[in-house]
């Protein structure tokens, strides 16, 4: 089959397309023939080495495809059929995995991180897996969905517990996570404000429900976020982005208000000052992906139209290095999807 992968790591560069053996599907597995797979900020750090993946590696993590073949024991589904693939892969038989919480699973990883992803024609996963996709919903929008609604559902429904008619702020209004969070967001009727780096992305993401723009560039977001809320705060801070915002989204707290975060991509290494936490009484949660019920809850949703993939280009498999180049510079609103 053909396949993207990294001998070395690096830059857009060491991404290299090529044949490789076609995946050999164990009896409890499925083969799937993949039709489109999205990029996410994991396949560029990957990429550049932060994970631990044995080289050559494939990355991608949100596919969608047909069945091609099922094994032995795989009952339920059949050739042919149209799925998306829950990027979580986990033990399920843990403690954590047996009560629902498999995001906590001391083996959880997802699709092109410790194990081979979708930049390629072909892949094997268990059946457990395997979510059907309605026709309505293309091969690309299905792609656009997995990790970023789920993680989004879980940051603000599963950890910070978000409830009707609450103020919400979300960083990066174009990033996948933001697009995702302004709309989960909305489905409970909060007021959102949002951020972003130019004029195209706020009226985008204003398109998409947000209450309150604010440009990060030109404006400093608590100071905006004081004004916007009369100097009371939010009740959420949606945090995906690092260093670069942290002091303003723990200033943009209501007290008693919830900071949760899920990534860090400007840096990892943020301060806080304890009185604040302590005195404000604020919470500050961590977020990892997500659970299969939270995927299932949120991809409910999503095929009744409540929630909307938002794709902002398609590409074939063999421009993936245009595709990391656009993701790197920030030059998309929504999910980079490639066609295979």
């Amino acid at each position: 089959m053909k396949a993207v992968r990294i001998h070395a790591f690096g830059g857009p560069e060491v991404l290299q397309y090529e044949e490789v053996a076609d995946p050999k599907p164990r009896k409890d597995q499925v083969l799937i023939r993949i039709r489109a797979c999205a990029l996410n900020h994991l396949d560029l750090w990957i990429r550049k080495g932060i994970g631990k993946v044995t080289l050559p590696h494939i990355l991608g993590s949100d596919v969608a495809g047909e069945i091609v073949e099922t094994g032995e024991y795989v009952t339920g589904f059949h050739s042919g059929q149209r799925v998306l693939l829950a990027p979580m892969l986990f033990c399920n038989r843990c403690l954590y995995c047996t009560s629902g919480h498999q995001n906590q699973c001391i083996e959880f990883t997802v699709l092109g991180n410790r194990v081979d992803g979708g930049n390629c024609e072909f892949i094997a996963v268990p059946a457990v897996n395997l979510i059907p996709i309605p026709d309505k919903l293309d091969f690309s929008q299905a792609a656009s969905v997995p990790l970023v609604f789920t993680t989004a559902w879980h940051m603000l429904v599963g950890r910070a517990g978000i409830r009707h008619g609450q103020t919400v702020l979300v960083l990066g209004a174009g990033s996948g996570v933001g697009i995702a969070a302004i709309q989960v967001a909305k489905l409970f009727h909060a007021r959102v404000i949002t951020t972003a780096g130019d004029e195209n992305k706020l009226e985008k993401a204003k398109q998409l429900g947000a209450d309150h723009l604010i440009d990060h560039y030109k404006q400093k977001i608590s100071d905006e976020v004081r004004r916007i809320t009369n100097k009371e705060g939010v009740d959420i801070v949606v945090e995906h982005v690092g260093v670069a915002t942290w002091d303003e989204s723990v200033k943009c707290l209501k007290p008693g208000g919830t900071l949760v975060t899920c990534g860090a991509t400007t840096g990892y290494s943020a301060a806080l000052d304890l009185r604040f936490l302590f005195s404000r009484q604020l919470s500050i949660l961590g977020s990892f992906m997500g659970t299969m019920g939270e995927m299932n809850e949120v991809l409910g949703h999503i095929f009744a139209g409540r929630l909307k993939p938002v794709i902002d280009r398609t590409l074939s498999l063999h421009d993936i290095r245009a595709a990391h180049e656009c993701m790197e510079e920030r030059r998309m609103f929504g999910k980079i999807v490639l066609e295979i």
